[in-house]
């Protein structure tokens, strides 16, 4: 127990070393924390280049044809600079986005979203079943959900629960969570649950969608990004070369990776 308390002693004056100044002294919760982080993310070359590998693939996967796209939780991107008209979002009002809204209520007509695009946001939302039948209503038959997401295994479960400040709980019993904010209520674990732990039931209460795949990626970039939360630990022009190392070490995913990227299709 005592080994337990030192360690979280020790994690906890990590975190706050390398805090973000920017963000260090703000709430969590507090809209003005998205819109700071907004401009971490440009300030650190070395996570921007991280997201632009994000908003590439998310880009790339949305269906062609007609039909808008939505991205929940825009306050602190930048994918518009990818996909032409995006629908940008967030739960709370802010600069830079076009709709206050909820994922669990999404107002929009059925079948008339092409995709449903998100970074960094499944594991926030309370209630994901609500969120899932909310783009499963409004997306048109072939219509995708595109997320990057946290995920676990070996080596980012001990980074996540020792180094980051979102609660994890891989033990859930539910994909729902008490939220005690849009930022703060989070279970870093779920869409490892969803989609990997409780796949079957993923299957079988929503027939009308099919997981067209998981890419586990990001072992040690953001890591070494810092977030949006954290100082950078390497300088911007270190990327090529940690991203190379990424890609020799994709076999090893399923150990290191830290991130998934999740494509989900309505049939």
């Amino acid at each position: 127990m005592a080994r337990r308390a030192a360690e979280g002693s020790l994690a906890s004056w990590i975190r706050r070393a390398l805090a973000h100044p920017l963000t260090r002294d703000i709430p969590l919760d507090d809209p003005r924390t998205t819109m700071l982080r907004r401009e971490v993310i440009r300030r650190k070359p070395f996570l921007r280049k991280v997201y632009e590998g994000w908003y590439s693939w998310i880009a790339r996967n949305v269906p062609q044809g007609p039909g808008a796209v939505v991205e929940l939780g825009s306050g602190a991107g930048f994918l518009d600079e990818y996909i032409p008209g995006l629908i940008t979002s967030e739960v709370f009002l802010c600069p830079h986005v076009r709709v206050v809204l909820d994922g669990r209520a999404l107002p929009f007509r059925d079948s008339s979203l092409k995709a449903v695009a998100m970074v960094d946001v499944f594991h926030h939302v309370p209630d994901v079943r609500a969120l899932l039948q909310e783009a499963s209503r409004c997306l048109m038959p072939g219509g995708r959900i595109l997320m990057v997401e946290p995920w676990m295994t070996p080596f980012s479960r001990r980074v996540y629960t020792r180094l980051h400040h979102e609660p994890v709980d891989m033990e859930a019993g539910s994909w729902s969570f008490p939220s005690s904010g849009p930022l703060s209520g989070a279970n870093t674990a779920l869409p490892w649950i969803v989609f990997e732990r409780d796949l079957e039931t993923f299957r079988r209460d929503f027939p009308g969608l099919e997981l067209e795949g998981i890419d586990i990626v990001n072992p040690f970039s953001y890591l070494l990004s810092g977030g949006v939360s954290t100082r950078s630990l390497v300088p911007g022009f270190f990327f090529p070369a940690v991203d190379l190392v990424e890609r020799i070490l994709s076999r090893r995913a399923k150990t290191l990776g830290m991130f998934a990227r999740i494509s989900v299709r309505r049939r």
